[in-house]
């Protein structure tokens, strides 16, 4: 069983229900797509996928016909049971061995496969033998042009002769990829419509180009051609394994509506519960999260840490900026007793990190945090919408990297916020009443330099602000523990009022950490 497996054996992702939802009002006909294919005898090249968005956008958005009743009518276990068979995998000459997954499910908008082999296109046509079915049998085969859901990579990145999984791209316009040592949890998208909004569009890909690695490549180029109601593109992603895995993206993006809400680089995660947020807590699990906060690096040089959480509605957080340097949903808990889950492996998730290439101009970091009673949903989602929306017909180019990692500390040479818990304020055992509208925060911050200044502590100072209410009483300790301070914050605002918090530690004129911030209601 591959992590892949695993993972969606545990969730019913959101990327599952929006890929169903993508289906009904933006699905795509796959026979159409595939007689619109490059014929191959054409030289194929990224060029050919830009004039493919480009032609798609300049006509309506046709959505694709319902599956065959067989495959629509599958439930997950019956379609999970579908396995693409190993000894039928593509490019088995290369270290990039190519699968496709099945149709069926939730899984109902056709793409086309393609591999091109210097620089000619072969589409990989439908057929049964690709695939052991299990316990699953149809009466009547389907056809070659049927299509699939989507597909996966397997490289030797973990062991020489083992090949793992180490990209997949299934559901809308969803993809995961891997680095040595990681397991799946965080997922990133081409791009999002309207995100946070109840207009939000999903846009998936039509048709995938998997050019064919030489036989002793550590990367892979793949092509994609995204399709919508609302926009078309032409997607470059070119994979570089290893232990920090990197996928390089180059993306031409082609509005058919005006005044649409386009989020580039999106990153879709899971926050049930951590150690700043136990309002859950009957399971024997601690914490449940694929990802426990945002980090920022602004375009002023300023590294910002939000901690994420599982709301009780809907909440919406914007940090403005320009040109901004990188953003990502990151996983800093890395201690396997703050989860105690053998199966899972919260703490074996990776980070994603995304670094824009050239500028991105005017814009915000639009963090969404949805409500979930489990941890089976992806409630997260950050991305960066630029102020100006493409106009209909013009050409919106980009690129960015995106990182998959276990350990981002070197992104910031800077202490980190390492915790973040919240309770009364006022101290343990105090006879003292609790004010209305008050709270405190405990921060932990590590790392950077803070060490050094252990032994003088006294030229430590915490700088804290609330964007309403006041700060109340704060403090500031050394934390032998974690070689860094403890901080000490306790805010106060109207019953019903919201404030922004922000925390730092100084030593004089240096900025020894990043910026702490957090949201807070007093109900």
């Amino acid at each position: 069983m591959t992590d892949l497996d695993t993972d969606l054996d545990r969730r019913a992702l959101v990327t599952q229900i929006l890929a169903l939802t993508a289906s009904a009002s933006l699905a795509s006909n796959a026979a159409t797509a595939q007689t619109a294919s490059p014929p191959p005898a054409q030289r194929f090249n990224f060029d050919d996928v830009v004039r493919r968005a480009r032609e798609l956008a300049t006509n309506p958005f046709v959505p694709a016909p319902p599956l065959p009743e067989a495959l629509s009518k599958l439930d997950f276990d019956a379609w999970r049971d579908i396995r693409f068979r190993h000894d039928k995998s593509f490019l088995r000459d290369t270290p990039f061995h190519l699968q496709t997954f099945h149709l069926g499910h939730l899984y109902r908008q056709p793409v086309v496969v393609n591999i091109v082999r210097d620089s000619i296109v072969t589409p990989i046509p439908y057929a049964a033998n690709l695939f052991d079915f299990g316990r699953s049998k149809f009466e009547k085969p389907f056809p070659v042009n049927m299509g699939f859901a989507g597909f996966r990579l397997h490289y030797p990145l973990n062991d020489p002769h083992v090949f793992d999984e180490v990209i997949a791209f299934l559901g809308a316009s969803y993809f995961r990829f891997l680095g040595r040592g990681q397991r799946y949890g965080i997922s990133a998208r081409a791009v999002s419509v309207n995100v946070g909004t109840n207009n939000e569009e999903f846009p998936f890909f039509r048709e995938f180009w998997i050019e064919t690695p030489t036989d002793t490549a550590q990367s892979v180029i793949i092509h994609a051609l995204l399709d919508s109601e609302s926009v078309t593109g032409a997607l470059r992603f070119e994979l570089f394994a290893g232990t920090d895995s990197v996928l390089d993206v180059s993306a031409t993006l082609f509005p058919r509506k005006a005044g649409v809400k386009i989020g580039l680089a999106p990153l879709t995660s899971m926050f049930f519960v951590g150690e700043n947020d136990r309002r859950i807590s009957t399971d024997f699990r601690p914490e449940m999260h694929d990802s426990d906060g945002l980090l920022i690096q602004s375009g002023t040089g300023e590294w910002i840490w939000r901690p994420v959480r599982n709301p009780a509605k809907l909440e919406a957080s914007f940090f403005l900026d320009k040109n901004v340097r990188g953003f990502g949903l990151l996983q800093r808990d890395r201690n396997f007793e703050h989860y105690q889950d053998l199966d899972l492996a919260y703490e074996l998730r990776p980070s994603y990190w995304v670094e824009p290439k050239g500028n991105w101009g005017e814009g915000r970091i639009a963090l969404i945090e949805l409500p979930t009673n489990d941890e089976s949903n992806d409630n997260l989602v950050a991305t960066w919408i630029p102020n100006e929306s493409p106009e209909v017909g013009r050409a919106l180019t980009f690129g960015y990297r995106i990182t998959s990692s276990l350990d981002l500390p070197r992104l910031s040479p800077n202490g980190r916020a390492i915790n973040t818990y919240q309770t009364q304020a006022r101290a343990l055992g105090s006879s003292e009443p609790v004010v209305a509208g008050s709270r405190r925060f405990i921060v932990d911050f590590a790392g950077g330099d803070l060490a050094y200044y252990q032994s003088d502590s006294n030229s430590v100072e915490l700088v804290p602000s609330a964007s309403r209410g006041r700060i109340t009483r704060f403090n500031l300790v050394p934390n032998p523990h974690t070689h860094g301070y403890r901080a000490i914050i306790d805010v106060q605002v109207e019953p019903g009022e919201s404030t922004d918090l922000r925390a730092f530690l100084r030593a004089g004129t240096r900025t020894l950490t990043e910026t702490w911030t957090f949201p807070w209601k007093a109900e």
